[in-house]
């Protein structure tokens, strides 16, 4: 049966081939010896064909690109855990790097990346993030491919402009939720963040090659500044594993996993994590080694993950732990009552005495049954245990099979390209329609002469105004309504007269 050696107890202690997507922790203290296991498991797969993905953090797994150094020590620490034909040897490796520094620009876009992973980014409230999930149906809705950073700025101010309408037909859209977004997005521009997205995207293909011999590529992710940005960090790895879980088809178990995956400082990924997010990180834990991948969380404390995913790693290697505090001895504890029993160990004791280069190693067995904890000698490295210089980096990269595919940035047409030309087309509109007002305006005030048609200003319509009258005009006037008065009020009173005649004859 396929498998792979981790080390050498009271038995060799082995890893499966066909169990290993049952997932795994590798845990310890600083310093006790972590990446050098992770280092031995990643050439251990990549001999069997299959390819790793894996974060470097320190640096120091750019040594997998190199063969280790000729040491008597190692030769005979090999030869005691039962390693055969050791010698020193290089290893297949692809250096990735979202920053296109340290190796090829792993990048996303802003569609793939989706709303609920880049609210987690962005840290963004619960009204904040439906804001941003209002923003992303409307760009699907409305043909807005969101690739980069200045497209997602476009759409937000395209909201913002538009909130009342956006919100009649999505839900009520706050300008100041979408203000906070933006000042987010400004946050992480300035901090690097907009290097992540942009074409071309990152293919999962790339991820699981292997090389003409056969060995599996080892993918490094140079982290070592990314994890200066531990929410950057820890968001990108989820990303790529959502995206195996989701483009993956379902092949069930295989005799060895399409792609393992090691999550190191994993409790990055659970630290202030939403709900949502720890409930999505189970589903693809739990879900995903139908799709033949093995994720193998690498931590310094079994306490950093939460129980529902801590229940689903089946492959345990426990370095030691210090317990100079409560919380320190609850962990060992913890980790102690996490493997099976074995008469002969003081599980607890020995996780506190364990030297550098020492584990506890439990793994699955024959019907995936957990074998009896043992503590175990891990078997030294092939390749470098230490970095390589920025020369032998740079070498690797230019040989790389995937040299050259992602280095040049493209910027098709998108969101913001759009955006902008609707805007333009919309401002050239509103300028035409305020010309053709004003011309009405002007056209409505005109009306024709009485002379062929022809127009004249109003002004030349006005009456003209009566010259002034003399004295003697004056005083015929007055004289003329006097006489009026004077006869309208004696007829006045010989009609009276009459009238009261006749009703008194009566």
């Amino acid at each position: 049966m396929t498998s792979l050696l981790i080390g050498k107890g009271d038995t060799a202690q082995t890893l499966l081939a066909r169990y290993a997507n049952r997932h795994g922790l590798v845990a310890g203290a600083t310093g006790t010896g972590k990446t050098v296991t992770l280092q031995v498991l990643a050439e251990g797969f990549s001999a069997l064909g299959v390819p790793v993905f894996c974060a470097d953090v320190k640096g120091d797994l750019s040594g997998l690109a190199a063969a280790g150094a000729d040491n008597p020590k190692l030769a005979e620490r090999a030869a005691k855990v039962g390693v055969t034909g050791y010698a020193p040897a290089a290893q297949p490796v692809v250096f990735w790097d979202i920053f296109g520094k340290s190796g090829h620009p792993s990048r996303t876009t802003v569609s793939e990346m989706g709303p609920l992973l880049l609210a987690r980014l962005l840290s963004l409230s619960d009204a904040q993030a439906g804001a941003l999930a209002v923003a992303f149906q409307f760009a699907d809705d409305n043909g807005l491919a969101l690739l980069d950073m200045k497209d997602l700025t476009s759409l937000l101010r395209h909201v913002a402009e538009n909130a009342k309408a956006i919100g009649a037909q999505y839900g009520l859209v706050s300008t100041a939720s979408v203000s906070a977004i933006q000042r987010a997005l400004l946050q992480l521009t300035q901090e690097g963040g907009e290097a992540l997205f942009g074409e071309p995207a990152l293919e999962l293909a790339d991820l699981m090659r292997t090389d003409l011999s056969g060995r599996g590529i080892i993918n490094v992710l140079a982290a070592d500044v990314l994890f200066q940005r531990p929410r950057l960090y820890a968001t990108f790895l989820l990303f790529l594993l959502s995206e195996l879980f989701e483009s993956l088809p379902e092949v069930g178990d295989l005799d060895k996993p399409r792609l393992v995956f090691f999550f190191d400082e994993a409790h990055l990924l659970f630290k202030d994590a939403p709900r949502a997010l720890v409930d999505k990180v189970e589903q693809v834990v739990r879900l995903i080694r139908s799709k033949g991948v093995a994720v193998y969380f690498v931590t310094q404390n079994p306490l950093d993950l939460p129980e529902t995913v801590l229940g689903q790693l089946g492959n345990r290697v426990q370095h030691g732990l210090r317990a100079f505090t409560p919380r320190d001895q609850k962990a060992v504890r913890a980790a102690a009552q996490t493997f099976r029993e074995n008469p002969g160990l003081d599980v607890e004791a020995a996780i506190t005495e364990m030297g550098v280069g020492e584990a506890l190693v439990s793994t699955l067995q024959d019907k995936g049954i957990p074998s009896p904890v043992e503590r175990t000698m891990v078997a030294p490295p092939r390749s470098r245990m230490g970095p390589l210089t920025a020369e032998e980096r740079q070498a690797v990269i230019q040989r790389s099979p995937v040299s050259g595919r992602y280095e040049a940035l493209v910027d098709r047409e998108s969101a913001y390209e759009i955006l902008a030309r609707r805007a333009a087309e919309a401002e050239a509109r509103a300028a035409e329609d305020e010309a053709a007002a004003g011309r009405a305006q002007t056209w409505s005030a005109q009306t024709p002469d009485g002379a062929g048609g022809g127009m004249v200003k109003p002004a030349a319509r006005r009456q003209t105004r009566a010259a002034p009258q003399s004295m003697t005009e004056k005083a015929m006037q007055s004289a003329v309504r006097s006489a009026g008065s004077a006869v309208g009020r004696e007829v006045g009173r010989q009609l009276l007269r009459g009238l009261l005649g006749s009703l008194l004859k009566r």
